[in-house]
């Protein structure tokens, strides 16, 4: 058996059954594992049975949708652990980081978090190698250190009550190798739930933004993050970002556009 940790990991999901498994496969570290689904209509929940079944420490809950910061917080509180981490359906721990976690947990009194690398798979290519990381984020927390700002709708992180270090070693593996048909949709869905945020929160109009944006995501991912290294699937992964920082900066200039001039038809008036 696998020696436990004092960590509870906790996962929202909706119709995840085909990436839950490998996801809870790489957490047999964890004391606990809290899944909260949102009503999925797939496997999902008989998936996460047979792990029970098998005596997996997984306690296994439904709240209807409250948002991904809503829906993680909650998720959060439900952890008994002294210490939380933050995992998605489509992401594995990977072997560096199984190793490292030990010594995360023995972090000085004063750290209260960690934040982690992640490296996406890149169709054509695999996972992307551990040289080329996304910016890392605050997935490790100590328990009742650390909350979600209700307020963002996408994007949503934790923000932490004290000091978070950034793991040395070791990634979170994303899993989720969208053709880019459907990940132009996935970009869609977030640059709109982005825009409505930041248009709700009275950002102002920026239309530079539209100009210079865009190329500036792409020379982060692909440049300065490493992507190059990945050929052109590196290539399409960070003009996908690109498009996303469009379609952020254009929804903003629209809405404004919109509440400053309302559309109407005058071509009868002319």
């Amino acid at each position: 058996m696998t020696p436990k940790l004092p960590l509870s990991a906790f996962i929202i999901c909706l119709n995840e059954e085909a990436y839950l498994g490998n996801c809870i496969e790489s957490l047999s570290q964890c004391a606990e594992i809290v899944i909260v689904d949102s009503g999925s209509t797939d496997g999902t929940a008989a998936l996460v049975q047979s792990y029970i079944d098998k005596g997996w420490p997984i306690r296994f809950m439904y709240e209807p949708w409250r948002g991904y910061a809503g829906q993680k917080q909650f998720a959060l509180e439900q952890c008994g652990q002294p210490w939380c981490f933050n995992i998605d359906a489509d992401e594995r721990l990977d072997e560096a980081l199984k190793a490292l976690l030990p010594s995360l947990l023995n972090a000085p009194a004063d750290i209260v978090g960690w934040r982690v690398a992640r490296r996406p798979y890149l169709i054509g290519y695999g996972y992307t190698p551990e040289n080329v990381r996304e910016r890392r984020n605050l997935r490790l927390i100590r328990n009742g250190c650390g909350r979600y700002d209700l307020d963002q709708k996408v994007h949503e992180g934790i923000i932490p009550d004290g000091k978070a270090g950034a793991a040395r070693t070791g990634s979170l593996l994303h899993y989720r190798p969208l053709i880019i048909d459907e990940q132009i949709l996935k970009e869609n869905k977030y640059s709109t739930l982005k825009a409505d945020q930041q248009f709700a929160e009275g950002r102002a109009l920026r239309p530079h933004k539209m100009l210079f944006g865009p190329p500036l995501y792409f020379y982060r991912l692909y440049f300065r993050n490493g992507l190059w290294r990945c050929g052109f699937p590196g290539f399409i992964e960070a003009m996908t970002g690109a498009v996303y920082a469009f379609l952020t900066a254009a929804k903003v200039y629209q809405r404004h556009a919109l509440k400053n001039r309302p559309n109407v038809d005058d071509a009868l008036s002319r």
